[in-house]
């Protein structure tokens, strides 16, 4: 058999060249030439799997190592007989992470004390619940929206979008991106949504582009309608706004879930489903090669601290977006060439904190977020 893979997938080299055939390629690359003979496709967003490619190929399943599938058309798929699978939380923690640094970052920046701050999370699944729940950990108030989950299960611990516009200081969406529908998001942040929001709040889309809508983003930026905008997903990326950059607070190239461990868990799903449906027996494979953190274990003394500024140093230390809000400013041009060269990310259970002169409750709110404490 043949297997097309996306040359960016980490950690996947190896895993089928004992039972297949194996292309790597770039992910825009792959055209239905390539695909014609293929027996299965993995990829991320970069390929578009629609008719187009797939079209009188002998292609019986594709698997994305994303979370999002908006790139492959299901209904064609699943009219032709082609299975499909995508990689649902494997990024989860990785978002959950780069939210925690957000939060941090502009906190120390504003003089943000979170327990005094109100955050509206649209989209509680496997990300937006992380999110709340590290939010939760911060003493911050908490607004969960979630219509599809609020009509399955009843329950009254979701409140309506206009609840987040009208108390949220911080509204950061977690959304699918569906087009049409009951529960539509494309562009959910249009110019109704925010100017209907009442604490003039910042506003966070580290999910997909389309979900804001950049004139009307920009114009709520420029009135004050919204403090700030942190954008991670842009419309029309790579070729992204420029002035909705320069207006933005921090901006990265759409690296929410690039920590090397959710791209471990995305590529193992992959392996994993693929095995499963041609009976490969790779079940048991592990990614192997994952790159250690620059200091895994790392001191840190609570001395004259508050809680919220140690959560914060640990946070920082595995991740400080300013950083990557930098590279991206200076590198605007090169916006994939810094999503595949993404450098080593890892989450916080790959962390292990020596604490110094703080508090059980403290040392017991690191270990929630994840960090093995000593």
């Amino acid at each position: 058999m043949k297997i097309i893979i996306d040359d960016k997938i980490p950690y996947i080299r190896g895993a089928f060249e004992d039972v297949a055939e194996v292309v790597y390629i770039a992910g825009s690359k792959t055209t239905p030439e390539i695909a014609t003979d293929a027996d299965a496709i993995v990829t991320r967003t970069r390929t578009i799997c629609n008719e187009k490619l797939l079209a009188g190929s002998s292609v019986k399943f594709i698997a994305t190592a994303t979370i999002g599938y908006d790139h492959i058309d299901t209904d064609y798929c699943e009219a032709n007989g082609i299975q499909w699978t995508n990689a649902p939380g494997c990024n989860s923690k990785s978002v959950e992470q780069y939210i925690a640094s957000t939060i941090m970052v502009l906190a120390e920046r504003k003089g943000w004390n979170l327990s005094n701050k109100t955050i509206g999370i649209v989209g509680v699944g496997n990300v937006g619940s992380k999110v709340a729940h590290i939010c939760e950990i911060f003493g911050m108030k908490v607004l969960l929206n979630d219509p599809p989950r609020k009509r399955a299960e009843g329950s009254d611990k979701f409140v309506s979008l206009e609840t987040i516009q009208n108390k949220a200081d911080i509204i950061t969406l977690h959304v699918p991106l569906n087009i049409n529908g009951e529960d539509a998001t494309y562009h959910l942040g249009n110019e109704s949504f925010l100017n209907a929001l009442k604490n003039k709040p910042v506003l966070i889309n580290s999910c997909r582009g389309e979900v804001t809508e950049t004139n009307a983003v920009k114009s709520a930026l420029k009135s004050g309608q919204i403090s700030a905008f942190v954008c991670d997903c842009w419309e029309n990326e790579p070729d992204l706004d420029l002035e909705l950059l320069s207006l933005t607070e921090i901006a990265t190239p759409h690296i929410a879930g690039y920590s090397k461990d959710g791209k471990t868990t995305g590529t193992l799903m992959c392996v994993q489903a693929i095995s499963k449906y041609f009976g490969l027996g790779l079940e048991n494979w592990q990614p192997t090669g994952v790159e250690e953190p620059n200091e895994p274990v790392f001191e840190l003394d609570g001395s004259g601290l508050t809680e919220q500024q140690i959560l914060s140093k640990a946070i920082l230390h595995t991740y400080n977006i300013w950083n990557d809000d930098a590279d991206f400013r200076s590198n605007v041009a090169n916006f994939e060439q810094l999503r595949g060269d993404y450098p080593t990310r890892r989450e916080f259970p790959a962390f292990t904190i020596i604490a110094n002169n703080i508090d059980n409750h403290t040392q017991i709110k690191l270990k929630e977020l994840g960090f093995s404490v000593k």
